[in-house]
């Protein structure tokens, strides 16, 4: 049982008399208290009627013995449980002695999570005061909390009391499930309830409120203008421009350049103080074969650029920002980058040809749903399904049909010429290379680059890409990466303190949007430097909880670790060892392409995992480590093999098995390339089936994890096989051509033991791998 300082057990309504209270509890020694536990039932559901009840006496016994030796805490605390009590005015009055406390110290910082609480304690104070409706309370306890701030904080309070009620619902939902099995709780507990309590409470009363609000503030702080900007071809460019009222001065301006529908951040860019300006992608240039994804996004978005620049309230010059499709068209402005662009910061990039409609030179069914849903969505149709369940089935249809890739829209009643046109570059060829910079043409780009990604992120390789390539052919270039353990929403929803069942380090819980803010800042505005953004490269090693910065992805871990695939096996488990086995040898695989039983298997999304899932595949593992090490950067290595095909798709994905037996994933999802491709990926190479042959390959997904002592290494590697992929039979023709038919003979496939794979290591002081 946790004994603490025990204050005066409760606190009056008027202001004045917690002051003294609270004068009380810093000058007057309190002997330590034992709080015994507090029998509780929880309601069934969140929002049941019993449930405000249940909470209401649940504060109302808390509140005479609540005890906690922070003062701070112990007032944040008290007006949570003062307001489940319903006794507003003496939260309201906790709350107001809490910011008295706390004006010195928080001066100049950004606003606090707080300040939700103390705008609904004060509107519910009032109204047990004037006996006026809730509505007319809260409207002036925002507006008198709100007007006074600067757009910066005002735009971040907006975003809070905009955050759905449904994730208030689900909070409280799940703290009352924890609790279900339990007849009795401590405090702790008890007050974390209650707070999760009053907080869905509290927006599902001012929640209706919110819109009008939020509109009102926005008018008062903003100049908006709708604009429709001229292209060359006479069509036109719709776009939104969001400015801080009262400047005077020209502004820079951040741009994005993304699809309808898609988040806009224009007011956000304003409440920074940017001119923001969110301009639309058009694809329908008037052609009979129609919509054109990509192709025109260059000269549109350098269009726009030029058009900004010209405005009188532009200093001149544009940074542009973007997340999935709209991290391309950076990209695809910067292959003739106009005099105006002066800095890009990217995340979850498409990169078209590389990490999209293919990776790794495999064409995902993930792709043609899309290339059926945003065009559409562009000319005004919003009625694509987004039902998941419905997309696997027709997956699994097509599947265990054996028709070929290009079946695709026909098996799902719904062809695409989109699709087509792709499925008819199945190399980076000329078609794509025309998209975003290539070779040479990174070498021109001479303006600050911003790459966010995350080891989880299906995006990366198509960050990594432009990231690297910029590098390789501009090695002066400033262009800065930051990498963590995030998945592809992290700039629009931030980081989860748990991803696909995996925790994610403190350390990791940045708030990267601001960064990105913060960054501009530096590059726009001669701000200092985010202090995270220390070197070119800057990585959480997962694990650790600290971040790293190195200023190349080679100069991340200090030396490699070569691991062969030894044929000896237990369990069908085999050693990845440091020392090549002198006698040769080698393990079989053998595929059966016309097996289609495994139609319905979803692959598992969880990070962590019991049990090891290796279709087709086979598992490698390395005896426990002597030391604590660091996996840092890319894994490469070299195949010896023979393979009655002509050509494969391989998947390749590490583990870190730690001593408890559980399986962490080092990245996802599986690196899976195609063989013919591991070369070069702007001309095929074949295979020769029958022969021994080698093959090197370097990933294209990149990593940080501390190994802990006693863990295990991990590989898998096999062949990609799955009903939501392009599937490769070996034939050596166009495999989107191929169907089951060129699969009747099961490939068979040795790995030899002088495969092998080298990982980047960073060993610890005093440990060893």
């Amino acid at each position: 049982m946790k004994k603490s300082w025990k204050p005066i057990p409760s606190i009056s309504g008027t202001c004045a008399v917690n002051s003294l209270i609270l004068l009380l509890f810093m000058v007057v020694s309190a002997a330590w208290a034992e709080t015994p536990d507090i029998e509780f039932r929880p309601p069934s559901a969140a929002d049941h009627v019993e449930t405000a009840l249940i909470m209401r006496d649940l504060a109302s016994r808390l509140v005479p013995v609540y005890e906690e030796p922070d003062a701070d805490r112990y007032l944040a605390n008290l007006s949570v449980l003062q307001m489940a009590a319903l006794d507003f005015t003496a939260a309201d009055g906790s709350r107001l002695s809490l910011r008295d406390r706390r004006r010195s110290t928080e001066a100049g910082l950004p606003v606090g999570r707080g300040i939700i609480y103390d705008m609904y304690a004060r509107a519910r104070a009032m109204e047990a005061e004037n006996r006026l409706p809730f509505a007319e309370n809260f409207a002036k306890s925002f507006r008198d909390m709100v007007s006074g701030l600067d757009d910066q904080d005002a735009y971040t309070v907006m975003r809070w009391l905009e955050a759905p009620l449904s994730d208030m619902r689900n909070a409280l939902q799940a703290a009352l499930d924890g609790l279900r099995n339990k007849d009795r709780i401590d405090q702790g507990e008890a007050v974390e309830l209650i707070r999760s309590y009053v907080s869905f409470d509290a927006y599902r009363a001012f929640n209706p409120l919110i819109a009008a609000l939020a509109a009102e503030d926005d008018n008062r702080r903003y100049a908006v203008d709708n604009e429709r900007i001229e292209t060359a071809d006479g069509a036109g460019i719709t776009a939104m421009v969001i400015r801080p009222k009262g400047r005077t001065n020209a502004l820079p301006a951040l741009f994005e350049f993304t699809l309808s529908g898609s988040p806009n951040y224009a007011k956000e860019c304003a409440a920074h103080g940017y001119a923001g300006v969110v301009a639309h992608v058009r694809w329908n240039r008037g052609s009979p074969d129609g919509l054109f994804p990509f192709q025109h996004d260059g000269d549109d978005a350098r269009t726009v650029i030029t058009w900004i620049a010209r405005q009188p309230w532009s200093d001149g010059r544009v940074g542009m920002y973007g997340d999935g499709y709209s991290a391309y068209t950076p990209w695809a402005a910067a292959k003739r980058p106009p005099p105006a662009l002066k800095a890009i910061a990217t995340s979850a990039s498409t990169a078209p040809g590389i990490s999209f409609p293919m990776e790794g030179g495999i064409f995902h069914n993930s792709a043609y749903r899309w290339s059926l849903r945003e065009p559409a969505a562009a000319a005004g149709d919003n009625s694509g399904d987004d039902d998941d369940a419905q997309w696997s089935a027709l997956d699994q249809r097509w599947y265990r049909s054996g028709r070929r890739y290009r079946d695709l829209g026909r098996v799902f009643g719904k062809p695409n010429p989109i699709f087509i046109r792709w499925l008819n570059h199945p190399s980076y060829d000329r078609y794509w290379q025309k998209l975003a910079p290539y070779r040479e043409q990174f070498a021109n780009l001479n303006i600050p680059v911003l790459t966010t990604t995350g080891y989880f992120a299906d995006s990366q390789s198509g960050d990594l890409y432009f990231f690297s390539q910029h590098l390789r052919y501009n090695p002066h270039a400033d262009h800065t990466l930051i990498i963590g353990p995030y998945g592809d929403g992290v700039m629009e929803q931030g980081p989860s303190a748990t991803l696909q069942g995996y925790h994610v380090d403190s350390a990791a819980l940045v708030d990267l949007r601001e960064l990105r803010y913060q960054w501009f800042d530096h590059v726009l505005k001669g701000a200092a430097a985010p202090s995270l953004l220390k070197d070119r490269i800057n990585f959480e090693i997962m694990g650790a909880n600290e971040w790293r910065h190195a200023p190349s992805l080679e100069a991340m871990a200090g030396q490699s670790l070569k691991l062969f695939l030894d044929a000896k096996a237990s369990n069908h488990i085999h050693l990845l060892t440091q020392r090549r086995n002198a006698k040769s040898a080698y393990v079989q695989q053998t595929v059966s392409f016309v097996d289609r039983a495994d139609a319905g298997r979803a692959p598992s999304t969880e990070l962590i995992s019991k049990s090891l899932e290796a279709p087709n595949g086979a598992i490698f593992v390395t005896e426990p480590l002597d030391g604590s090490t660091e996996v840092d950067g890319f894994f490469s290595g070299r195949l010896d093999f023979k393979v009655n095909k002509m050509d494969m798709d391989l998947s390749v994905m590490l583990y870190e098995q730690r001593a408890d037996g559980d399986y962490v994933r080092l990245f996802a999802p599986a690196y899976e390339f195609r063989a013919s491709y591991a070369r070069d990926r702007t001309h095929r190479h074949l295979l020769k089936a029958g022969e021994r042959q080698e093959l090197t390959f370097k990933s294209e997904r990149l990593t940080s994890r501390l190994l802990q002592q006693g863990s295990r290494l991990v590989l898998v590697i096999g062949i990609s096989k799955r009903p939501d992929r392009e599937i490769n039979y070996g034939s050596g023709n166009d495999v989107s051509e191929e169907s089951m038919a060129d699969g009747r003979i099961p490939l068979k496939l040795r790995w030899y033991n002088d495969s092998y794979i080298e990982i980047p290591i960073r060993g610890r002081a005093g440990d060893r791998p």
